[in-house]
């Protein structure tokens, strides 16, 4: 019910054919969760840092593998969330630190144990899995590009949402493969709690800048608060704005998505999945953000690509929003920002 299996699974069966000296073009997927395969290998312990999805798509890769997990998750994570993980079979817990924080925990485990660590963030020697961990995610944008081609459709605007950024940066740099110099706006979208990359564009001084604390939003996939050192150079140089926003917007996201225009398609998108919806429908009905509307050059003839990375992930949360109508309040002006 997300987007993140792609990395995870990919990431492994990458790590998996490294140590069996192959290349996972030759290793299909009954061929990887075979006996041989697992006698081969011995017993390994994957480790993981998430807020719920990364996380599960780990501890799915690790069962079918015939594999051992351990799932660490930060402080104020859906116990729903929780119950999915342990019910793949991974020892899982909810730390009370926050998201960055529990990653070097993790990783400081992980070492000390002979674990082997799957996390998308990357930092001085750790650099193959998040690199792979992308790779994976930039099967979505490729099936995404090759279906819009089909249709004939060129999206003249992306909005990616970002939590560490791997995602965005994997679809980012795989548009700028695909379009070259007539690529579409790409623009960055954060929660206002964690937006790391805004801070960094807004700096512009060659740093990268961090946000730290409990981060407290209803964007759990995006309460990040330490960018991907991997990602910067590629939203750096191929994005066209960073956006920082309130929780309030993706709520509006999640409520058009669930009840949509007649014609269109419902879609159940949860709080960091609609949150591109929710920022397209204020820019271009809000007269407030007119100026930032023109600034992006978007008007009715627009093509905007928005990409719904998860769904009901917390069904509880998710049906207080939609159907209860929380975080329904009006989005702050001052909140609405971006360096173009």
């Amino acid at each position: 019910n997300s987007f993140k299996g792609l990395g995870g699974a990919y990431a492994i069966g990458t790590y998996l054919a490294h140590r069996l000296g192959s290349d996972i073009r030759e290793l299909p997927y009954e061929t990887m969760i075979s006996p041989e395969i697992r006698k081969q290998l011995g017993e390994i312990t994957f480790a993981s840092t998430t807020d719920g999805n990364h996380g599960r798509g780990v501890a799915w890769t690790a069962q079918k593998l015939g594999q051992k997990c351990v799932i660490f998750m930060p402080k104020g994570s859906s116990p729903e969330r929780l119950a999915h993980i342990r019910a793949l079979g991974a020892e899982a817990t909810i730390t009370d630190l926050n998201y960055d924080d529990t990653i070097r925990m993790a990783a400081a485990l992980a070492e000390k144990n002979g674990w082997v660590t799957v996390q998308d963030k990357d930092w001085e020697g750790y650099t193959d899995i998040p690199l792979w961990i992308m790779q994976g995610y930039a099967v979505m944008a490729l099936e995404c590009f090759e279906a819009l081609e089909a249709r004939k459709i060129k999206p003249t605007h992306v909005f990616l949402q970002a939590g560490v950024g791997s995602m965005a940066a994997a679809v980012t740099g795989l548009l700028a493969d695909v379009y070259g110099a007539d690529r579409p706006k790409v623009i960055i979208i954060e929660s206002d709690q964690a937006d790391c990359y805004y801070r960094t564009a807004a700096a512009d001084d060659g740093s990268l800048h961090l946000v730290s604390g409990e981060m407290d939003t209803i964007m759990a996939g995006l309460a990040c608060g330490e960018p991907t050192n991997l990602g910067w150079p590629i939203l750096r140089d191929h994005t066209e704005g960073f956006i920082s926003l309130e929780d309030p917007v993706t709520a509006t996201g999640m409520r058009i998505l669930a009840a949509p225009v007649p014609g269109d398609p419902r879609v159940i998108s949860g709080e960091s999945g609609a949150v591109g919806v929710g920022l397209c429908y204020h820019l271009m009905l809000d007269e407030r953000y007119k100026d930032l509307r023109t600034a992006l050059a978007m008007d009715a003839d627009s093509a905007v690509l928005c990409f719904s990375t998860e769904g009901d992930t917390d069904q509880v949360n998710y049906r207080r929003i939609v159907w209860e109508g929380a975080w329904a309040k009006e989005a702050k002006e001052e909140k609405g920002k971006t360096i173009v």
